[in-house]
């Protein structure tokens, strides 16, 4: 157990941000949150660097699709207290045609290569980062393949028909 509560740390979050944190639950005990991307980097910056908190390790920072939703994707932070044992997860959720975020390679370097996984999968253009390119995939390729934009298979291939199982 750690030496600081989830009850404790929405606390003092909460009374530093106020109504800028909502959506807060422990699914599996992890103290899970959303904000907006307008407060993300004080919100970010507050949690490394307050003295009693000292979130100092961005374990990860990926993004989720829901095209059903009305700000279909989302910016995941998960950020560890190594001091205080305690883990934290911050979602942004952001409108599909406005897709651009603030980095986080000011307060941890390894948000850099994780920002550019994120943009080469999701397509999150992440304002001021240093280097914002595709990491992993081709760089003239022009689609997101994490996004749920396409059919899960090709309505054309002939191996799927329905007369080769006998149906």
């Amino acid at each position: 157990m750690g030496k600081i509560s989830n009850e404790d740390l929405l606390a003092k979050i909460s009374a530093e941000f106020a109504d800028k944190v909502t959506s807060v639950s422990e699914p599996f005990g992890l103290l899970t949150f959303e904000t907006e991307r307008e407060q993300l980097i004080d919100l970010l910056d507050f949690l490394k660097n307050d003295p009693e908190l000292q979130f100092i390790y961005l374990t990860d920072l990926t993004a989720i699709h829901y095209p059903e939703q009305e700000k279909p994707i989302g910016v995941i932070y998960h950020l560890h207290s190594l001091v205080n044992n305690v883990r934290v997860r911050i979602k942004v959720f952001l409108a599909g045609d406005d897709v651009h975020i603030p980095t986080a390679t000011g307060l941890w370097h390894g948000a850099n290569w994780m920002e550019r996984e994120t943009y080469d999968f999701f397509g999150v253009i992440f304002d001021r980062h240093p280097d914002l390119r595709r990491i992993l995939n081709v760089d003239d390729m022009t689609a997101f393949p994490m996004r749920k934009e396409f059919p899960l298979e090709d309505p054309n291939r002939v191996d799927k028909k329905d007369y080769f199982f006998g149906r």
